[in-house]
């Protein structure tokens, strides 16, 4: 049972325009474009000829008096096309659904998202990235539509007002958006335009409907594994199972012989089968008689690579931060207390498998498929086809779930590459199988705790070092700066809320043989902020003091975490009786500009099964666009951290992952979803991200609740292989 409260109760694209760059300055880098196959556009695209509107590179009005945003991020199912027409819509005077989508074309220099510094759609970034770029572009139109309609009337600008899609003049008089197209396109941009005030706000920060639900329900809503194309075949994939492995040998004789299939594709690392449809194809791979090279990595474990990570953790990392002297206060200690804390690999098993329909000619390559980096498909593909970027194509849909699992183009690398061997195109679609047993992973952890307690039990001294992975090293090599990611420690260095008079916290980077890690709904926070504070825990109960109390005691200079804190305590009823078996568990984080507190109520029965019953959030982003959104999303989130935190594993032995399918990756049940209470505070601060942040700290809620029922502190994750029946 999901409760929601409030705590005050297509496929074709235009291309840019050339007076797009010429009001932006900026020349596009490359010539792809990027086809979308969503529906929701209002109104009929221009007509050759015909004068469009376009002050900025996010909003076209026409003539008809329909009105697009350029969208410049992918909707997965976060709510995106829903918010972000709601900056427009605010500043530009109308209604929600006049406002139609079209997918930006990768260009990261026109629609870079401003806080990563590409085109790219991650790291709860939508919304704080585009907060004021999207309402400044309404803006801008709109005070270019008021000076057309004064011009017309001659009368001053700033007499006129803009009111649901029309201009209103001081004697009454009324233009309509599209009767002033073609004068407004005639004036210069303005360089600056005053954004209205929070308390003029009538859209934003009232709850909306999600504008893509209707589609998705009646099935219009395509997502890429819905991509159909004339004279189209099907294939399916089998990657050498042992990470860095090679195709040696296969003997195709039994496959060719079944009917429907066309072709068997060879790859360095892989084998796809073409067929008719889809279950031919699925039928010809499993005929397939292979022989792998399993090169260097046939005899690396989970064990050997975790015994790895305990060896480097002994060395001292890169410094990621250093208050007051930690090795000056730890010997002085009256109590000294120490951990170790292990995350596993995690595979994102996405509702929509890794898919992507290619057709690759002697002069152009198409691609259709649902991507978080559109620029890097293009990139990819421009790769291995040769192809100069401007004859790459790419046709971006709805995405059936990101979770970061779409911020890699491995999937489209693949695709290409089979593809230059198939006569037409060709949808390639992973089984579920393949898709989890060639994920890329979220990095396993190995995290080394020592505190220091003075003797009235303050804590004076504590150092957090983090062994792991770098995904920035490899995703995004610039921002791996003498030795540190800081995504790896986020949570545990800046973002740390605490008020501890020494405090040193170091990275430690260490790859597995073989495995490629990366992004997983919020890498460094989902880590560091289970391991923060289940230690932080750890610290009350070695001072018999109530821990939500304790963390009280250090945050009175963090007042949105102290409020978000005391919001949750109060709505859970933080201290009440529960009943027996049944225990209490806190979280509090700030990650992605968003401040959150979690309250976990959790059974543990008598044969050791554990059932989260109630969550109860409290959740501070800053301004808010959509309540129904946020609320959803927290939700949403909540379910995709219990199914980690009780089940979520990913084993390595022989080289290769042992899950499969959803029987040994399990996700949470309908029926075992606890009742989710989210109570959100409102203010005018700048708004925080949302996408990752309720993932991030249900699962120290949960087993800080175990440890409040049985006395028993979970350590490592999954709770199923340390606590209970699977």
């Amino acid at each position: 049972m999901l409760h929601r409260c409030s705590d005050d109760d297509k496929e074709d694209q235009k291309g840019l325009s050339r007076r797009t760059f010429l009001i932006t300055g900026v020349a596009a880098g490359g010539g792809l474009m990027l086809g979308v196959c969503f529906t929701r556009s209002r109104g009929a695209k221009a007509q050759t000829g015909e004068e469009t509107f376009e002050p900025n590179a996010f909003v076209r009005i026409q003539p008809d008096g329909s009105i697009t945003l350029v969208m410049p991020q992918v909707e997965m199912g976060q709510g995106t096309y829903t918010s972000m027409s709601m900056l427009i819509a605010e500043e530009l005077e109308v209604e929600l659904d006049e406002v139609g989508l079209e997918a930006a074309p990768p260009n990261d220099k026109l629609y870079k998202n401003p806080l990563i510094g590409f085109q790219v759609t991650g790291g709860s970034t939508s919304v704080p990235g585009f907060w004021e770029p999207l309402r400044r572009a309404g803006a801008t139109a709109r005070v270019m539509l008021i000076e057309a309609a004064a011009s017309q009337w001659q009368v001053e600008p700033a007499a006129c007002r803009a009111e649901k899609g029309e201009v209103v003049s001081p004697a009454g008089e009324r233009l309509s958006y599209g009767a002033l197209v073609g004068a407004a396109a005639k004036l210069s941009v303005p360089q600056n335009v005053t954004l209205k005030s929070p308390k003029d706000f009538t859209l934003i920060g009232t709850p909306a409907k999600r504008l893509d639900t209707p589609e998705k329900v009646d099935g219009k809503a395509k997502f890429g594994i819905d991509a159909m194309i004339p004279g189209m075949t099907f294939a399916t994939v089998s990657a050498c199972p042992v990470f860095g492995g090679k195709l040696k040998s296969v003997d195709d004789s039994k496959a060719m012989a079944l009917k429907g299939v066309r072709q068997v594709v060879r790859l360095d690392d892989a084998v796809a089968v073409v067929g008719d449809h889809m279950w031919t194809a699925m039928q010809g791979l499993s005929a397939l008689d292979i022989e792998w090279d399993k090169g260097p990595n046939a005899d690396v474990t989970t064990e050997s690579i975790v015994q790895q990570m305990a060896r480097a953790s002994e060395k001292e990392g890169a410094l990621a931060r250093s208050d007051g002297d930690f090795a000056k206060a730890i010997p002085n200690a009256a109590k000294k207390i120490d951990a170790v804390y292990e995350m596993p690999f995690l595979a994102h098993a996405a509702m929509e498998p890794m898919n992507c329909t290619v057709n690759v000619t002697k002069d152009s390559c198409d691609i259709w498929v649902g991507i978080q980096v559109a620029t890097r498909a293009q990139t990819t593909a421009a790769e291995v086809t040769g192809l100069p970027p401007e004859k790459i194509r790419v046709h971006n849909y709805l995405l059936g779930g990101g979770f970061g699992r779409r911020l890699d183009v491995d999937g489209i690398t693949q695709a290409v590459a089979i593809a230059k061997q198939v006569d037409g195109p060709v949808k390639v679609v992973w089984s579920r199988e393949e898709d989890i047993q060639h994920d890329v992973y979220r990095p396993y952890y190995y995290d080394r705790f020592t505190a220091g307690l003075d003797a009235q039990n303050q804590l004076v001294a504590y150092h957090h070092r983090v062994t792991g992975s770098s995904i920035l090293a490899r995703w995004a090599p610039p921002a791996f700066v003498k030795g540190l990611d800081e995504d790896a420690v986020n949570g545990a260095a800046k973002e740390f809320p605490y008020a501890i008079p020494n405090i040193l916290v170091d990275y430690v980077r260490d790859e597995p043989p073989g495995l490629t890690t990366g992004w997983w709904r919020g890498v460094g926070p989902t880590h560091n902020i289970f391991v923060v504070e289940s230690f932080i825990d750890e610290l009350a109960a070695a001072t018999k003091t109530d821990p939500v109390a304790f963390r009280r005691s250090m945050l009175a200079e963090q007042p949105r975490v102290l409020g978000v804190l005391d919001l949750a305590a109060e709505k859970a009823g933080w201290g009440s009786p529960l009943p027996d078996g049944v225990g209490r568990g806190v979280s509090v984080q700030f990650a992605m500009g968003t401040y959150i507190s979690q309250i976990a109520e959790v059974e543990v029965t008598k044969d050791g099964e554990v059932k989260v019953r109630r969550v109860v959030c409290a959740v501070d982003c800053g301004q808010i666009v959509n309540p129904d959104t946020i609320v959803a999303q927290i939700e949403g989130g909540i379910i995709f951290g219990i199914s980690a935190v009780l089940w979520g594993e990913i084993t390595i032995e022989g080289g290769r992952v042992e899950q499969t399918n959803f029987n040994d990756y399990r996700v949470l049940r309908i029926n075992e979803t606890p009742t989710i209470e989210v109570y959100l505070v409102k203010n005018e601060e700048a708004p925080g991200g949302i996408g990752e942040p309720g993932t991030v700290g249900i699962a120290p809620a949960v087993t800080n609740a175990i440890f409040a029922t049985t006395g028993r502190r979970i350590r490592k994750l999954p709770i199923k292989s340390q606590f209970g029946p699977e």
